[in-house]
């Protein structure tokens, strides 16, 4: 029962529509989705992401104006991957994994949602709807299929545990701003001096440990 649920479910036919107008304009709208990504999710999994690690993807976000403001106005509290548009292609699924972050749930809000498609965590296995939340937790293992001829749409949401203390969010808060600046190339990359004067890493050591054994 999160604050924001009931009426995102309420008015997912504001997403729904939009991401379908979108698709019917671009077939291959998922066609960018890293290969990276695919490596760990399979072949079968792409995604068109809005938001990730606290920063909106404004070009991709300018491509779906009323989701983007809908989710903006309900104040969910996101997460580290944040939103993304994720389809599920025919004849695939996600194998057995762990994403091996308890500090955040996930919510899907089902699309199109072929029947006979089905995620599984910890062992129970489930089927979404179209216009509701199917919450997870996901670092307990978790799996998805789709074994139908029909892509299977869904909106991801990550977002922080309710029951994080204020202190522990701030500071994955940080944590997760500091890492998305790095690689975004804010925060420049230094060697240590000892590294950089070709000392290797025995060099490094000496330098740490003011030069003992």
């Amino acid at each position: 029962n999160f604050p924001w649920a009931k009426e995102l479910e309420e008015k997912y036919t504001i997403i729904q529509k939009e991401f379908e107008a979108r698709l019917e304009r671009d077939k291959e709208l998922f066609s960018a989705d890293s290969a990276w990504q695919n490596q760990v999710m399979g072949a079968g999994w792409s995604a068109i992401r809005l938001q990730r690690l606290g920063v909106w993807n404004m070009d991709n976000c300018k491509e779906f104006p009323k989701t983007y403001e809908l989710l903006r106005s309900l104040r969910i509290p996101l997460a580290v991957r944040g939103v993304c548009f994720a389809r599920q292609a025919p004849g695939s699924g996600v194998a057995e994994h762990s994403d091996g972050r308890n500090f955040i749930l996930t919510s899907h809000l089902g699309l199109k949602i072929p029947s006979d498609c089905w995620i599984e965590v910890g062992g129970e296995r489930k089927g979404w709807t179209e216009g509701k939340l199917t919450t997870l937790d996901t670092s307990f293992v978790h799996s998805t299929g789709n074994p139908t001829d029909e892509e299977r749409h869904v909106l991801i949401l990550d977002f922080w545990h309710p029951e994080l203390t204020e202190a522990e969010r701030a500071a994955l808060e940080f944590v997760y701003d500091l890492r998305n600046k790095f690689e975004s190339g804010k925060i420049p990359f230094r060697q240590p001096k000892a590294l950089q004067e070709g000392e290797g890493l025995g060099g490094w050591w000496k330098s740490v440990t003011g030069g003992g054994e």
